[in-house]
């Protein structure tokens, strides 16, 4: 019974969140003030935390490896099967079918179900996400479909073509100075990213075995401890209902993509990964993970779309709770 009322809280929340804006106490850009506390002070509290009282073996860095991996395939398998969309789907798909919500969603989910030693999973699997979640899967939308990074899709007159048309620089100067502009851009995304920057520091602690003052996490554990709640209340404001049938085919095509993948990529961690049953178990769930919350980030940016986004991200956050649910009852640790 006690497996159940964890998920039941976790679905509570986002459903209070989600009512609370619709009552009107919050506006519908509000989930932004909850964005900027979890990015910049739960999420990266929870991750020192974790590396502070967990051992972080260098081993675990092939968690990293396969995340990078589950992250990265689903975008290219996305950009490669709709090729024949307009531009706008495949820029919604694309951006929405990659990558992972970790640290705000499966870092409470999997510390309730398995304790906080899942976490160093959880860390050591958000590394290689992060990769894609915080700059690479936006890069990589929109290099491919040659869509222009600092301005709406819908400025750039997207039409029903499956890309944008692309007109190379003639001119060698012309063609350096974008290559900046595009590093530069890639560079800003990741470096701005605080769990990530945070992610490289404990990437650094880790391999030269600093030790961490003992004093760090005692500081910032009720930080961390507050990470759960914000993190999934934060679900509940992001979510907004479809407004049109083809706003539920988007959804639902996203959802085709994920889950699919998803169990593919859980049997792989269970059956391949080369570490004992908690460890892989933790990996099974966190291949079921949902949405990232950049993935509303981003098509906000490039479609305008971060309701859309939103309610993509609770309904594969209420579908990976029923799911890591049942991988707790059923694998063994």
């Amino acid at each position: 019974m006690q497996q159940l009322l964890k998920p039941a809280t976790f679905l509570l929340i986002i459903l209070i969140g989600y009512l609370l804006k619709r009552c009107g106490l919050f506006g519908p850009r509000d989930y932004r003030i909850m964005q900027v506390t979890v990015f910049t002070f739960t999420l990266p509290a929870s991750i020192i935390v974790s590396f502070a009282t967990n051992p972080h073996h260098v081993s675990m860095l092939l968690i990293s490896l396969f995340a990078l991996v589950c992250a990265l395939l689903p975008l290219l398998l996305t950009f490669a099967a709709s090729r024949r969309r307009p531009v706008t789907d495949r820029a919604f798909l694309m951006l929405n079918a990659s990558g992972f919500n970790i640290g705000n969603f499966c870092f409470p989910v999997l510390q309730a179900f398995l304790g906080p030693s899942a976490l160093v999973t959880a860390s050591m699997f958000d590394i290689g996400n992060s990769v894609m979640v915080t700059a690479g899967i936006n890069v990589m939308t929109t290099s491919l479909l040659h869509i222009d990074m600092d301005k709406p899709l819908t400025e750039q007159n997207p039409g029903n073509a499956p890309t944008l048309p692309y007109r190379r620089p003639a001119d060698r100067d012309a063609r350096r100075l974008a290559r900046r502009a595009k590093l530069r851009s890639v560079l800003r995304g990741f470096l701005t990213s605080v769990p990530f920057d945070v992610y490289l520091l404990m990437i650094a602690v880790m391999l030269f075995d600093i030790p961490i003052p003992g004093f760090i996490p005692t500081l910032l554990q009720p930080v961390a401890d507050a990470n759960s709640f914000c993190s999934v209340f934060m679900v509940g404001m992001l979510m907004d209902l479809p407004h049109t049938a083809k706003d539920v085919k988007d959804v639902a095509r996203v959802l085709g993509w994920r889950l699919p993948l998803g169990f593919a990529f859980a049997a792989f961690a269970w059956f391949v990964l080369p570490f004992d049953a908690g460890v892989r178990k933790a990996a099974v769930m966190l291949s079921l993970a949902p949405t990232a919350v950049f993935s509303t980030l981003f098509t906000d940016k490039v479609l305008g779309n971060a309701k859309l986004a939103g309610f993509t991200l609770a309904t594969s956050a209420i579908i990976a709770i029923v799911l890591m649910t049942a991988v707790n009852i059923l694998l063994p640790a």
